[in-house]
């Protein structure tokens, strides 16, 4: 793994925070997570950054070297991509809509909803598995849309920057083979998928932390989590390597079955933001409307979740509320 800006501007906020709990909080991340990311950054640049005691933290001879040079990168590179925005917009103001998003369908229907509705606008997409990534570069006009999720209630990033709004508010669902002993149940108790490997896409939100504590209130550790794309995520559920979790919308696939959790002891926000003075602003009712469509779509081609949402006992809440 190569060093990135976003391992610079981690490094950053745990100095500036002086702790690691106050740091996770300004990126809106879960203690936990923090804490693994920073051991990643440490393995990369081959030493440790920070003296952990029992006040915070304290930057070591390593941290400081890269503290130093991140303070004058940073700053750089934010300079230079508001100047490349800039001028972009000034050589192309009638270019379309520029959406970010991380992987699935809800994406790929926002796009066609788009194309049709406007089918003179030219719509371009960048992906990522990083929410924090398609954020920042929506705060920073180089896209127009941020189309992410985020793990139950925790807060979106660049939240001081961008607008953003719910589209939808869904259970985790659990993907299991066809031939699975438990496909053929309505719902499934997270205890009885306790002896089971998993598989799940990666992100750098708090999900994982979530979906251990739920393991946890259900009374085991998960055995092992395969973080790796959507194909390889379904293949490995295909041939029994293991469960996978997925947003309800998960289209219908060959040899794999959806199946609710009981309880929902998951849930994932779809959310839609935008720059307030970004030029596309102006569109942003439109363009919710369509994303909100694209998801209802999306729920409608899951025979699963079309019947977890007939349940009364399963109210789901697609407020469109501002979450910010």
């Amino acid at each position: 793994m190569d060093l990135e800006l976003r391992h610079l501007k981690t490094i950053r906020a745990i100095a500036d925070a002086g702790s690691l709990t106050k740091a996770a909080t300004a990126l809106g991340l879960a203690q936990p997570a923090l804490s693994t990311q920073l051991k990643r950054i440490e393995r990369i640049l081959g030493g440790e950054l920070f003296e952990r005691g029992r006040h915070g933290v304290r930057t070591t001879a390593l941290g400081d070297f890269v503290l130093d040079r991140a303070r004058v990168v940073l700053p750089a590179v934010s300079g230079l991509q508001r100047e490349a925005a800039r001028f972009a917009h000034a050589a192309d103001e009638g270019r379309g809509f520029r959406i970010g998003g991380t992987h699935g369908p809800l994406l790929g229907g926002l796009v066609d909803r788009l194309a049709t509705a406007c089918p003179g606008a030219r719509v371009t997409t960048h992906t990522s598995w990083s929410e924090r990534e398609i954020a920042a570069l929506t705060a920073e006009s180089r896209l127009d849309f941020a189309l992410i999720g985020t793990c139950g209630a925790s807060q979106p990033p660049e939240g001081e920057r961008l607008i953003w709004r719910e589209i939808a508010r869904d259970p985790v669902f659990v993907m299991l083979a066809t031939d699975h002993p438990l496909a053929g149940c309505a719902e499934i108790d997270l205890a009885r998928l306790s002896a089971e490997s998993w598989t799940d896409v990666p992100g750098d939100g708090c999900f994982g932390d979530c979906f251990t504590a739920a393991c946890a209130r259900a009374g085991f550790t998960p055995a092992g989590v395969y973080e790796t794309d959507t194909a390889s995520c379904v293949h490995l559920v295909q041939v029994g390597r293991a469960v996978g979790l997925c947003r309800a919308t998960f289209p219908p696939t060959a040899g794999v079955v959806t199946r609710p959790l009981t309880g929902a002891p998951l849930t994932w926000r779809h959310l839609l933001g935008w720059h307030p003075a970004g030029p596309a602003a102006a569109h942003a009712p439109a363009v919710y409307a369509q994303t909100r469509a694209a998801h209802t779509d999306a729920a409608a081609r899951s025979d699963t979740y079309t019947a977890w949402l007939a349940d009364s006992h399963h109210p789901i809440h697609n407020t469109g509320q501002r979450v910010n």
